[in-house]
C-alpha cells in the first residue's frame, strides 16, 4: 500500500481519513520512465468540434492533442517563469508545408506534407482535407464549429444560407477544391486577415478521412456519434488508448508523427474535481503536473521542494457583464460610475495574489491589433458618486427599485475562485450606496442564461476568451451587434459604428489600416463600458520541477508532444 505525506507532523491524524475518503490516492503506480500523469478537473466529455461538449475545457484538450492544425503559429520565446509562448503574426506548416495567395481570384494554394500517418496506419493526403470541409458545410453537427471558423475567415459559400432549406447550400463546391494528393485551393468571398488565425483553431483541425468513413452510417454519415463518444481520428502525436467518462483519458504515442517521436509514452489525463486534492497528489510526487488550482493554491506551492509552478498573460481575464437590456445598466453614466468604483488593486492582491494585473482595455493586451484606449477606469470613488448622481441615482437613492437587477451572478462551482472576488465588489460598491446581493449560480444555468437566453443583468466572468489571438475576432464575439453577426454578444450591446468599423476592418488588407480601425472600436467599446474589464490573470500549472517545454496556447490547453523531462 501506498502511504501518502502531506504535513509530517499531521501525518497520524490524517492517513486513515485520506485512505478512507480519497481512494483517488491510491492510484495506479505509472512507473514507467515515459508516462506522463496530468491531473485536471475533468476529462472530455466528447471529442466532436462540432459536437455539444466543445465548450468544455477538458473536450477542448483532449481534440487538441489527438487532431492536426495545417498550420500553426510560430514559437516567440520563453517567459521569466520559462513558459513558451507564440508570436501571432507569423506562421509556420504543419499539416500545409507552405501556402500561398491570389489576390485576383481571392484563391489560397496550400501545399501539403507528405509522408504523414495517422493512428490507424492512414496516409495523410488531400482528400483528408476536402473532407472536414465537406463536414463542416453539412452543419450535420450540434455546434458547427468547424463551419464558424470557414465563414470568419471569409470561405467562399460559406454562409448562413447552409441552415436554410437548400440542401445544395450544404454541399462543398468549388470553394475547397483538390488539385493533386497534395495540393488543395481555399476560395474567399472576400480578402481577411482572419483566414490563417483561423485554421489554428482546433475546430479548422483535419480528420483522418479513412477512419472516420469506417465509422459512418446511413444516418450518421459523418461519424458525430463516433467521434464524440468514441475517437477524434488525425494525424497528431498522439493516439487514443482508454477513455473511461469522468475518470481517465490515456493516450498513447504515434511513433509515426511526422514531428518526430514524442517524449512521454503514455499521457494520463485524470479527472480529480477537487482543486485541493490535486494539490495534494502533486506534493505526493505521484503526479507529473497538474491544472486550475486557486490563486491561493497556486502561490502555496512556489516554496515547495521538487515543485515548480509557471505562468503567462495569455488570455484569461475577469470582467463586470452588465445587459443593456436590463434597467438601469442601459444608463451610460450609472455603467462609468460602477466602472469607477471597481477595487481594481484589492482584487489583484488579496483574490489573485498579485498574478493578476490591471486590464486597461476590452481585448487582451497580447492580442494582435491591441490598442490601449485613452480612457482609463481606476478605484476612484469620488468620481463614481458623482457619476452616480449624474445617472439620476445619488448615494444610490432610487436603485431599490431595481433590486433583481443588482444580483452579481457567477458560476458557482468557481465559489474558491470567484466567491473572494465577488465579496470585494459588493463591500466598494456599498461605499457609493449600491446595495448588492451575491448570486452564485450552477454552471448550466449560469451558461443558459448568459449565451442563450442573454438575459443576465449583472454578473462576474472569467471564461471568455477568443481563441483566435485577434483584436478583430473578439469584436465578432462579443461587441458587434446581432443583427450583424455578432455570436457571443451577451450584454446585448449596440452600436452602428462599431458595426461599421468591424465591417471594414474584417476585410481590411492593408495592416496599418486595420490596426487603425481596430483602435477606433477599441476606443468607442471603452468609451460606452461594454463592460468592465477588471483584471487579466496569469494561466499557471504546477508540475514536476523536471518538467520542461511548457507552452501557453490560446485555447489554454497544454499540448503534451510539447512536454519532456
Amino acid at each position: 500500500m501506498l502511504i501518502f505525506i502531506w504535513e509530517v507532523k499531521m501525518l497520524s491524524r490524517i492517513s486513515k481519513f485520506l485512505l478512507l475518503f480519497f481512494p483517488f490516492l491510491l492510484l495506479v503506480n505509472y512507473s514507467h520512465s515515459a508516462d506522463l500523469l496530468v491531473l485536471s478537473e475533468d476529462v472530455p466529455a466528447g471529442l466532436d468540434y462540432d459536437g455539444p461538449s466543445i465548450a468544455i475545457p477538458a473536450t477542448q484538450t483532449g481534440v487538441d492533442n489527438l487532431m492536426e492544425p495545417l498550420i500553426y503559429y510560430k514559437t516567440k520565446g520563453i517567459n521569466d517563469e520559462g513558459v513558451i509562448t507564440h508570436d501571432y503574426s507569423q506562421f509556420e506548416g504543419r499539416l500545409a508545408e507552405s501556402w500561398s495567395f491570389d489576390e485576383s481570384s481571392l484563391t489560397w494554394t496550400l501545399k501539403l506534407r507528405k509522408n504523414v500517418k495517422g493512428c490507424n496506419g492512414s496516409v495523410f493526403n488531400a482528400d483528408d482535407v476536402i473532407y472536414t470541409y465537406e463536414r463542416a458545410k453539412s452543419v450535420s453537427g450540434a455546434a458547427p464549429i468547424g463551419w464558424f471558423l470557414a465563414s470568419v475567415g471569409s470561405m467562399a459559400n460559406f454562409t448562413p444560407a447552409v441552415f436554410g432549406e437548400n440542401k445544395d447550400a450544404k454541399k462543398l463546391g468549388n470553394e475547397v477544391t483538390k488539385v493533386d494528393d497534395y495540393t488543395i485551393k481555399i476560395r474567399q468571398s472576400a480578402k481577411n486577415a482572419l483566414f490563417l488565425h483561423v485554421l489554428t483553431v482546433f475546430g479548422s483541425y483535419i480528420y483522418d478521412k479513412e477512419t472516420m468513413l469506417d465509422n459512418a452510417t446511413a444516418k450518421d454519415p459523418y461519424s458525430h456519434e463516433y467521434n464524440d463518444r468514441k475517437n477524434a481520428p488525425s494525424f497528431s502525436a498522439y493516439c487514443l488508448k482508454k477513455w473511461v467518462k469522468d475518470k481517465d483519458f490515456v493516450v498513447t504515442s504515434n511513433n509515426d508523427y511526422y514531428r518526430g517521436k514524442p517524449y512521454f509514452d503514455r499521457v494520463i489525463l485524470r479527472k480529480v474535481p477537487q482543486s485541493a486534492n490535486r494539490l495534494v497528489i502533486l506534493k505526493t510526487g505521484q503526479a507529473q503536473l497538474v491544472e486550475r488550482l486557486t490563486p491561493k493554491e497556486f502561490d502555496s506551492l512556489k516554496s515547495v521542494k521538487g515543485i515548480k509552478v509557471a505562468g503567462v498573460f495569455g488570455n484569461e481575464n475577469l470582467f463586470i457583464h452588465m445587459n443593456y437590456k436590463s434597467p438601469p445598466f442601459d444608463n451610460p453614466r450609472l455603467r462609468r460610475a460602477l466602472a469607477y468604483a471597481m477595487p481594481y488593486q484589492s482584487i489583484i492582491k488579496d483574490a489573485y495574489f498579485n498574478n493578476a494585473r490591471s486590464w486597461p482595455g476590452h481585448v487582451q493586451t497580447t492580442y494582435q491589433d491591441y490598442h490601449k484606449p485613452s480612457t482609463a477606469y481606476t478605484e476612484q470613488l469620488g468620481k463614481a458618486r458623482s457619476l452616480l448622481a449624474e445617472a439620476g441615482y445619488p448615494n444610490g437613492k432610487g436603485l431599490e427599485e431595481f433590486k433583481d437587477a443588482f444580483k452579481l451572478a457567477y458560476v458557482a462551482e468557481k465559489e474558491s475562485f470567484l466567491g473572494p472576488v465577488a465579496n470585494l465588489i459588493k463591500t466598494n460598491l456599498s461605499k457609493i450606496g449600491i446595495n448588492v446581493l451575491l448570486d452564485p449560480l450552477p454552471q448550466t444555468q449560469y451558461g443558459d442564461r448568459q449565451l442563450v437566453k442573454k438575459d443576465l443583468p449583472f454578473a462576474l466572468n472569467d471564461q471568455e476568451k477568443p481563441i483566435a489571438p485577434d483584436a478583430v475576432y473578439a469584436f465578432l464575439l462579443f461587441w458587434v451587434s446581432a443583427e450583424k453577426g455578432g455570436l457571443n454578444n451577451m450584454v446585448n450591446y449596440s452600436n452602428p459604428k462599431v458595426d461599421e468599423l468591424y465591417a471594414k476592418a474584417l476585410i481590411e488588407g492593408d495592416p496599418a489600416k486595420r490596426t487603425k480601425l481596430a483602435a477606433e472600436m477599441q476606443e468607442i467599446v471603452q468609451n460606452d463600458v461594454a463592460w468592465i474589464p477588471v483584471v487579466e490573470f496569469k494561466t499557471h500549472w504546477a508540475f514536476n520541477d523536471k518538467i520542461k517545454g511548457i507552452k501557453w496556447h490560446p485555447d489554454n490547453a497544454i499540448r503534451w508532444f510539447d512536454l519532456s523531462m
